[in-house]
């Protein structure tokens, strides 16, 4: 995620800011990629601090308008969830529009989005036909280490979630596409296997011992849907890792000299390798304040292959080139 200029005096913003240090009221406009000091601001502004400006008064803005269902208010934590759940949608969206996923030149479908809050019975995420359902409960950390915990997993986060359940959305979206299916099936397998038996396989016998060379997660190894999901989040992981790196102007002899731009980049072998170099420095400062590795997932060379075809896809899918 970029940093961002003050539009009204010194300093800089962040993506997630409400105001400039002096106090002055502020939104981000996803179209210009900048901050500006001036209304319409988004009406969700008040209630779950979304900071995105509208079209006009009154109305929703761009990632706002996409959530079809909102969490029911009554259920305990549901509005600060929700929030939380928000702001990793507008984080997500922001960087798909990099590869102008989503945005007005975009000619195909926009995600709608389910943001439901949990009862007694847990929410179960997913997409089916343009539906990105999503449990705000997940915005919760206790919760969250729990199932991930239960999971066994190293690694559970909103944003997370969100990368995931929008790759299906997106994998349908590229489905559509007479040259896709072929180039996805030869490398990913084929998706038309029988998904509800492969993930009841899955959580009763695990995967297989050797996934590792072959896959990035253990549940990408369940079912070629799960597998492109995991890789295309994991695309979007490592891209936005080095695209951060990079605006908070810290440096490494593994980056490209000049103003580089990890979403320009063309060759995917270049981004990918920097991007595991850069991660293997930042894990290792993450340790020394006691903290889990940040990106704690090795990269076999199958799964940098998987990340090649995800990235190829995820640059010229979205305007059909």
């Amino acid at each position: 995620m970029r940093v961002f200029s003050n539009p009204v005096g010194p300093g800089s913003l962040w993506f997630d800011n409400l105001s400039t240090a002096d106090g002055v009221p502020v939104a981000y406009d996803p179209q210009a990629r900048a901050f500006v000091p001036m209304p319409p601001f988004c009406i969700n502004r008040e209630r779950i601090g979304c900071n995105w400006i509208a079209p006009e008064a009154g109305a929703f803005c761009r990632s706002c308008a996409m959530t079809e269902l909102a969490p029911d208010p009554d259920i305990p934590g549901a509005i600060s969830n929700w929030a939380q759940t928000e702001a990793a949608k507008r984080w997500l969206l922001d960087n798909l529009g990099r590869w102008h996923w989503f945005r007005p030149e975009d000619p195909g479908a926009r995600p709608n989005f389910h943001l439901v809050a949990e009862g007694p019975t847990p929410v179960l995420m997913g997409h089916v036909g343009g539906v990105v359902t999503i449990s705000v409960a997940e915005a919760d950390p206790v919760l969250r280490a729990t199932r991930r915990q239960a999971l066994d997993e190293p690694y559970r986060t909103m944003i997370g979630h969100m990368r995931h359940e929008v790759a299906h959305m997106l994998w349908w979206r590229l489905s559509l596409r007479d040259d896709f299916l072929d180039a996805f099936r030869a490398m990913f397998g084929d998706e038309r296997s029988d998904y509800v038996a492969a993930l009841q396989q899955h959580y009763a016998i695990g995967p297989m011992p050797e996934w590792r060379q072959y896959y990035l997660t253990s549940y990408a190894s369940a079912h070629p849907h799960e597998d492109w999901a995991e890789t295309a989040a994991h695309l979007m992981h490592l891209t936005d890792i080095t695209d951060s790196f990079v605006a908070s102007g810290l440096s490494s002899p593994e980056l490209p000299r000049g103003h580089w731009d990890p979403y320009a980049e063309p060759d995917p072998e270049r981004l990918i390798g920097i991007a595991a170099s850069l991660t293997v420095g930042v894990n290792h400062v993450n340790r020394s304040m006691g903290l889990s590795d940040l990106y704690p997932f090795v990269l076999s060379q199958m799964a940098r292959s998987k990340l090649a075809f995800v990235h190829q896809w995820l640059r010229r899918g979205a305007q059909g080139l």
